[in-house]
């Protein structure tokens, strides 16, 4: 399975957000707020029942249901701010805390997004950047698409690498020159889907509450469409894909050789 393909998996599991309100007007603010997410917003009848709710539902299944208050705060806080600290800043555990719908977010374990910029797409990978530097101890994988972009990100890499516990692996297409990786491996690959997606995966050193991970697709140029996961199941999938195609032969999806330096 491709990294494309994780993708597309998680994407066909679109979750749906049933909103009982005699207000129509609830409903179309709540698909607006989920405008860019894998999210699905109807409204439903109440039949001279309860209202002021939401249901969140998947595959049929009943997930969890939430005030519409809850989902509508006066104030929430957006992540994608192209200047969040680096991995020694401490930024948030979880980029979804104070925004809008976190009462649904949360029970999401595999979130969509859609037209990230590159600005939001480094905010949402500081956070797992900051877990593995935090934890200190297992793997983190990391696509920067091509040898350019790793070199602008050495000083992080560098500082998650010295830690002796944290292996630190950086994946990129032969995109200009490779960065001095002390610190790190860098695995150097002719392949579409590393020139084509953004990743950022830790392991959790083997633990399933620590396990993050970041995957989106480059779909137009500086937009990205993806999602970030804490299904521990999600997490491995894509780690184990890396080290099987890119960690022994070096294979790419073009058939060609890649290089580990």
């Amino acid at each position: 399975m491709s990294l494309i393909e994780i993708i597309a998996g998680v994407e066909s599991h679109e979750a749906t957000l049933t909103v009982f309100d005699d207000d129509p007007a609830v409903a179309r603010t709540l698909a607006e707020h989920f405008a860019d997410r894998n999210v699905r917003v109807v409204d439903g009848s109440t039949d001279g029942g309860p209202d002021g709710y939401a249901v969140l539902s998947r595959d049929g299944e009943f997930v969890t249901a939430v005030g519409v208050e809850e989902l509508l705060p006066a104030h929430s806080t957006e992540i994608g701010d192209p200047s969040a600290p680096d991995v020694d800043g401490g930024i948030p555990e979880d980029p979804t805390t104070g925004r809008v719908g976190e009462p649904v977010l949360d029970h999401l374990d595999e979130t969509m997004f859609t037209s990230y910029s590159r600005g939001d797409m480094v905010a949402a990978s500081r956070e797992i950047e900051d877990r593995a530097w935090r934890v200190g101890r297992g793997e983190l994988h990391a696509g920067f698409q091509t040898l350019d972009v790793l070199t602008g990100e050495t000083n992080t890499y560098d500082r998650l690498g010295e830690k002796p516990e944290l292996d630190v692996h950086a994946y990129a297409t032969d995109e200009g020159d490779a960065p001095n990786a002390d610190y790190y491996t860098v695995h150097v690959a002719r392949s579409a889907e590393i020139r084509e997606t953004w990743f950022v995966a830790f392991d959790g050193d083997g633990l399933d509450e620590a396990k993050c991970a970041l995957l989106a697709e480059e779909r137009a140029p500086g937009e990205f469409y993806g999602f970030w996961s804490y299904d521990p199941a999600t997490v491995d999938t894509i780690i184990d894909h890396l080290v099987s195609r890119y960690w022994s032969s070096e294979t790419t999806d073009d058939g060609d050789d890649g290089a580990t330096v």
